[in-house]
């Protein structure tokens, strides 16, 4: 099925070359597929783990339960498998905040 662009208001299909051009750029979007979701992992569990840090300042005594949980945020990332898919990684349940 041919692919159109708009010029100056018009329609008009793509060249050849265009339409490989953008194939390429979709099959890379989607290759990306698992990196963008790992990054978007990593940042919330950066996030959590932020929201917890005052806990490890040299003044407080952290719980034994809240050490667990933040190792378990730290550990999050090498705890996904090479093979798993991108809706794994999405689908990954946080620990719960003691």
């Amino acid at each position: 099925m041919p692919r159109y662009k708009m010029v100056n208001g018009e329609r008009v299909q793509l060249t050849a070359e265009e339409e490989a051009a953008r194939d390429a750029e979709e099959a890379a979007w989607e290759s990306g597929t698992k990196d963008r979701a790992m990054a978007n992992l990593r940042s919330k569990r950066n996030n959590l783990l932020k929201e917890t840090d005052h806990y490890g300042l040299s003044d407080v005594t952290m719980s034994e339960d809240m050490t667990t949980y933040r190792q378990e945020l730290r550990d999050l990332p090498s705890t996904v498998a090479d093979d798993d898919e991108a809706s794994d990684v999405d689908a990954i349940t946080f620990p719960t905040k003691p």
